[in-house]
């Protein structure tokens, strides 16, 4: 009987907590991000508890922050990965487009404009995971996933 009663505890003290931490999610309101839109140092992370978090801003980068960035490859508005490189468009006709539109002074949302962020099109979404990751990851059942981890040496590149 005491261990049941035990287990009926832990499930119950763990029930609460997770209620409490949700009441605490809508009272808080909704989150903010200071600054550009960028990832948090632990991305791609998915600690117990910002499961459903995670998700949704997985689903985010994949669908509408990819087809941002390659809207605004094709007309040449995206930033070189190295120093000393120049961007060209890949699509001239999508690059003329968007020079026209910018030239007239006209605000289409649809098209990428110079300086643009991909990552703003998930902007709440990134807000949300880094509040419930900060949260989360200083949990002791979590902390593994901060941990730097060692490549073994048969599997590292050969030095020339």
């Amino acid at each position: 009987p005491s261990n049941v009663s035990n287990l009926f505890t832990y499930k119950s003290n763990k029930l609460l907590k997770m209620v409490f931490g949700r009441i605490r999610d809508a009272i808080q309101g909704k989150p903010t991000l200071e600054g550009p839109s960028i990832l948090p140092n632990y991305f791609p992370v998915q600690p117990k508890g910002c499961e459903s978090h995670a998700e949704k801003l997985f689903k985010c980068l994949a669908t509408d922050a990819t087809a941002k960035a390659r809207d605004m490859e094709a007309a040449g508005l995206h930033k070189s990965y190295f120093p000393g490189v120049a961007v060209k468009a890949t699509d001239e006709y999508a690059a003329k487009k968007v020079e026209q539109v910018i030239k007239s002074g006209e605000n289409v949302d649809s098209l990428p404009q110079p300086g643009d962020n991909p990552l703003d099109e998930c902007r709440d979404l990134i807000a949300y995971y880094k509040r419930c990751c900060d949260r989360e990851l200083k949990k002791k059942h979590n902390w593994i996933l901060t941990e730097p981890y060692r490549v073994q040496e048969e599997y590292r590149y050969k030095k020339s």
